[in-house]
């Protein structure tokens, strides 16, 4: 079952979710050794990156990924990279060995191509507890730890949007490359349907009364038309303030 905490404002999601992630971290980082983030873009994460670089005081031993990317350079004011190294990245010291940028710059098939060879050589699938494994089987898809996602008001998650032919890629498939993304630029990278299921946790913010309907939409029936509903909900938390918090069932008390 998804996860749902309501909070009063967007300062308050920021924080929660900066709490949360700092403690899904270094519990993966004791258990297994590493830690393994992604990170989505957007202005409703960054303030949540803030304050995650200082809630989580040791960067040791934790790898930063992705969940997408527009196919940019990592100077350009679009990048999502850029984003993160101004919020979180330069501010934590975060070692630059440990940060995977995706390659945007390359176009969106050469940039997945090389994105999801990286997964497989650094990061192990579920299903491979010890410290150091790797998944070295093309066939398995390999488990992050924690990936931080927001919304969009049509529902879409990473660069997933809905109705697009990237959400029925194979099962296997670790990045996509995206040439028509309804929001510009067009062309993009981003993290497979696979892998944002395969996460032992995702972690979606969601905030403004523009993304009330799409929250809403998020939490009913899976659907492709909705992209975040596709979303492994046992592994899912979503935060959401008020404004963004979905409307109460028809014939539930409010008292």
């Amino acid at each position: 079952m998804t996860r749902l905490t309501t909070l009063a404002d967007a300062e308050a999601v920021a924080k929660r979710a900066a709490l949360q992630i700092a403690r899904d971290l270094e519990s993966a980082r004791r258990t297994r050794g590493v830690a393994h983030l992604a990170l989505s873009g957007g202005t409703t994460p960054a303030r949540t990156y803030e304050l995650l670089a200082s809630e989580l005081r040791d960067w040791e031993r934790i790898e930063v990924w992705f969940a997408d990317e527009r196919c940019v350079g990592p100077q350009d004011e679009q990048s999502n990279y850029r984003l993160a190294r101004e919020t979180l990245l330069s501010t934590a010291n975060v070692p630059d060995e440990l940060v995977h940028r995706m390659l945007g710059e390359l176009g969106p098939e050469d940039g997945a191509a090389r994105y999801a060879r990286e997964l497989h050589g650094r990061v192990p699938p579920e299903a491979e507890g010890p410290v150091g494994a790797r998944a070295v089987d093309v066939g398995a898809v390999p488990a992050l730890d924690v990936i931080v996602l927001g919304i969009g008001p049509d529902g879409h998650v990473a660069s997933l949007f809905p109705g697009a032919p990237t959400l029925d890629a194979d099962e296997q498939a670790l990045c996509l490359g995206v040439h028509d993304s309804p929001k510009p630029p067009p062309e993009r990278v981003t993290l497979s349907l696979s892998m944002l299921r395969a996460a032992r946790a995702c972690v979606l913010l969601a905030t403004s009364a523009s993304k009330s309907d799409a929250v809403a939409a998020m939490l009913g029936e899976p659907s492709h038309h909705v992209p975040a509903s596709l979303l492994r909900r046992g592994r899912l938390s979503v935060i959401v303030d008020d404004a963004a918090a979905p409307p109460p069932p028809l014939g539930a008390s409010t008292g």
